[in-house]
């Protein structure tokens, strides 16, 4: 997984919009990307809102948000049309930005095993250096989670 003091690693993935995104535009401001399991599901779902609810807080502190699951553009953009939600949402069906993360693993529930998105959120400063990775997220407080650095 990418931790502190790592460099953002490029990609290029399609937003809600069916809009190409690419990590070199993100650089400049300081940047969080939350990685979530599943669009509309309800941690998900509490996670994203939670985000949503306080981004005048987190722009006012130097944030730009970027959320990325491995759900189509479509699913995407019902997810983000149906919160309106004021950030992008990027689809990764490939997993090819989860693995770049490190994000993709292998999880175990109820016994099963299975491969899954594992919810972490990773802030990065103006350079696209790795500044912290948020691997226990807590849905309902997420944006106090980025704020108390």
């Amino acid at each position: 997984m990418l931790k502190a003091g790592d460099k953002l690693p490029q990609f290029e993935g399609l937003n809600q919009d069916g809009e190409t995104v690419r990590s070199e535009q993100l650089i400049g401001k300081k940047l969080v990307i939350f990685f979530y399991p599943q669009a509309n599901t309800p941690t998900c779902t509490v996670e994203a809102c939670n985000l949503s609810d306080n981004y005048s807080k987190l722009e006012k502190a130097g944030f730009q948000l970027l959320g990325i699951s491995g759900d189509s553009v479509k699913k995407q953009k019902n997810f983000h049309s149906k919160f309106a939600f004021p950030y992008d949402l990027i689809a990764d069906e490939s997993h090819e930005i989860l693995e770049k993360f490190g994000v993709w693993q292998e999880k175990t529930t109820f016994g099963k095993t299975y491969m899954g998105i594992v919810r972490t959120t990773f802030i990065f400063d103006e350079k696209g250096i790795c500044e912290r990775v948020i691997e226990k997220v807590t849905s309902k407080t997420a944006a106090e989670q980025i704020l108390e650095a």
